[in-house]
């Protein structure tokens, strides 16, 4: 699941409209609405807020919100994205 699904579904629990969470956040409802279809990338702080809004757990928001960030920057590098993880990983 992707950041975006997340949000939505998550929303949606909540029982609340777009415009509700766009206010909350002090954005246009069109601004949040991109960002529920994933075209548009959250700043870190927006997605901290987000899980307070929608009363999910912050750590699992900010983790698709890494891997959403991380998925952008390797998808052109699929070939050499793999090798670059495990340099990663041994850091």
């Amino acid at each position: 699941m992707m950041l975006s699904e997340k949000l939505k579904e998550q929303r949606k629990q909540c029982n609340l409209p777009q415009r509700k969470v766009a206010a909350a956040l002090d954005i246009d409802t069109a601004t949040y609405c991109k960002i529920e279809n994933g075209n548009y990338s959250p700043k870190r702080e927006q997605v901290i807020e987000l899980a307070s809004i929608l009363h999910t757990d912050e750590k699992e928001l900010l983790t698709l919100w890494l891997a959403d960030l991380i998925k952008e920057i390797t998808e052109p590098e699929k070939d050499i994205a793999n090798d670059a993880m495990e340099i990663v990983k041994m850091r």
